[in-house]
């Protein structure tokens, strides 16, 4: 897919005012590069979506919604003719630098347009990044960079052409936002080289009173790190959610499966479990009336119960309910109690074929690709008599990071004496034997309640790391970067920026299953960053003794960073998912 940006530019014609109406998938305003994952998006739609008309499983429509682009080169002049230099080469806020781009006033030329396309239109529409280093086959930028999802229904067109721009002008900002600088700086890419395209596309989903969102959003990789009992690496593995796709990206609870056995029983404790252990919210575009913040991302997002969306209709084919009398969990909506987000009749008992067609969707993109994948979609669920079809939209296409074999962990290696970490649910693959900081979260004083305070410190100590050049081992409890502030620790990457190797472990009050969806994995991967999960019931698990006799080099009231006299010898080996962390001493 790499290098194919000029071949699929007879996609891109230029852009037609009447938006909706025109025979084209994909228009674009401006002449310079299209970003990576307009370019992934391309690739879709000349290559998998043609591969998928013969192979498309029965009552499903596959498509990529319709979208423009704005090229890079309009990046260019809006930077250029408002002066933004200094204010990018300032350590400013995030917020700071949002507002300055806000104030800053987007290219003639560009404007027209959008206005034209505010005039046509009024769905809620997405608007995405899509830099030049997005999705590349080394570096998957996944998440770094910002979308702003409006609702662009209010009546009058002034507007909605205001709600439209700032968002562009929000998206552009974001390609300096703390996060994706310190992201580019660790994989040694140099300031000045990105360059920001931006997708301005129709999001996939019904309208519900003041709610807009898909019945169902979702990722999905061909390729397991960590495959589900009974299953295999090549069975894939996926994470759906109710509503829009924020849930499973930001790594908040959502439905993990494996496509190739969708069927399979969850790795639950107990039926009441799946009451702690699944979706509870979901994330929808609020038609309603919104707060005006336009440096936020989530300005025109809403968050909903499971009550909302069972008023919605929208439980229909995704939801179970959970038996008190019997402690056991039952297919779909007759019996009253707790409703558990299972997907149970899609996957278990397939009462719409929406697992095939991800099934689908992963194969012709694999071959087309040459390689393992990772695929974001939305659907809108058949609903006779209103849709008689399942509507699935394809969002996006990424290369997976390849499994190398450099690295080899036998089941003997994790009782070793000197054994600081052993696991045997690892992502990535490699050897690092430099390392002797370690940030580790201290499990004497550590509660759930306390992990926004947890990451706060964990990015101080970041930030001292990183000023000396020193990367670093960071333990802790629960996933880390969730949204969900109950399940682990919520960092940002920049707060983590300068971690070579993150373990996960549990405690009894915090032992979620291990979250693959999200962004924040996918982007550990792209910078080589080795991931180790260590579950609850692990034995060997963490050698807490020799981390509390190490000289302490700076600590805070949750976390504390050590050193080690030697450096430590570190191993994932990608195609078992064993990894292990020794010391030398």
């Amino acid at each position: 897919m790499a290098g194919s940006e000029a071949g699929y530019r007879g996609l891109f014609p230029p852009f037609d005012r009447r938006f909706f109406e025109s025979d084209s998938t994909f228009t674009r305003v401006g002449q310079g590069p299209l970003g990576g994952k307009a370019e992934g998006l391309a690739f879709i739609q000349a290559e998998v979506i043609a591969a998928l008309a013969d192979e498309c499983p029965a009552g499903i429509d596959i498509t990529v919604p319709r979208m423009l682009i704005i090229a890079g080169d309009m990046f260019d002049a809006f930077m250029a003719r408002n002066r933004l230099g200094p204010v990018v080469d300032a350590d400013l806020s995030d917020d700071r630098i949002a507002h300055a781009f806000v104030r800053a006033e987007l290219p003639a030329e560009l404007v027209g347009d959008l206005h034209a396309l505010a005039d046509s239109v009024r769905t809620p529409l997405a608007v995405r990044s899509s830099s030049l280093l997005e999705d590349a086959l080394a570096h998957p930028f996944a998440g770094v960079y910002a979308t702003k999802m409006i609702p662009n229904h209010r009546h009058g067109t002034a507007d909605r052409f205001a709600g439209l721009i700032e968002a562009v002008k929000f998206v552009y900002a974001s390609t300096f936002f703390a996060g994706a600088k310190a992201y580019r700086r660790a994989l040694g890419i140099e300031e000045g080289a990105e360059k920001m395209a931006v997708i301005i596309q129709e999001v996939v989903g019904d309208r519900h009173h003041d709610r807009f969102y898909p019945d169902v959003s979702g990722v999905a990789r061909s390729y397991s790190y960590y495959p589900l009992p009974g299953s295999t690496p090549e069975d894939g593995m996926a994470s759906l959610a109710l509503g829009l796709g924020k849930t499973v990206v930001d790594g908040e609870t959502s439905w993990i499966y494996t496509p190739g056995r969708p069927g399979a029983p969850a790795p639950m404790a107990s039926a009441r479990a799946y009451l702690d252990e699944t979706q509870t919210s979901f994330w929808a575009v609020n038609m309603g009336v919104a707060v005006y913040d336009p440096v936020r991302e989530t300005e025109y997002l809403v968050r909903a119960s499971l009550a909302d969306a069972e008023a919605d209709g929208t439980l229909q084919h995704i939801a179970s309910t959970y038996d008190a009398s019997s402690d056991c969990i039952r297919p779909g909506l007759g019996p009253p109690g707790p409703r558990v987000i299972d997907f149970g009749l899609l996957l278990k008992y397939k009462t719409l074929a929406l697992n095939d067609g991800i099934c689908s969707m992963m194969a012709a993109s694999r071959e087309r690709m040459g390689c393992e994948v990772e695929i974001e979609f939305a659907a809108q669920l058949a609903r006779p008599p209103d849709r008689s079809r399942t509507r699935v939209g394809f969002l996006q296409l990424r290369p997976m990071v390849h499994v190398g074999s450099q690295a080899m962990v036998d089941v003997g290696d994790l009782a070793d004496d000197r054994v600081i970490v052993a696991s045997e649910q690892s992502l990535g693959n490699g050897l690092v034997e430099h390392l002797r900081d370690i940030v580790f979260v201290k499990p004497d004083v550590f509660e759930p309640a306390h992990t926004r305070r947890v990451a706060e410190e964990v990015g101080m100590l970041n930030r001292a790391l990183l000023e000396r050049g020193d990367e670093y081992v960071l333990i802790g409890f629960g996933r880390w970067g969730t949204a969900d502030t109950w399940l682990g620790i919520p960092v940002e990457w920049a707060q983590i920026s300068a971690a070579r190797v993150v373990v996960e472990t549990a405690i009894a009050s915090l032992r979620p299953e291990m979250s693959q969806g999200s962004h924040f994995f996918h982007n550990l991967i792209g910078a080589h960053t080795l991931y180790l999960s260590v579950p609850f019931s692990a034995q060997p698990a963490v050698n807490w003794k020799w981390l509390l006799d190490q000289d302490t080099i700076q600590e805070a009231e949750f976390v504390r960073h050590v050193r080690a006299k030697r450096p430590l010898s570190i191993r994932v080996d990608g195609r078992s998912g064993r990894g292990v962390i020794v010391h030398h001493e």
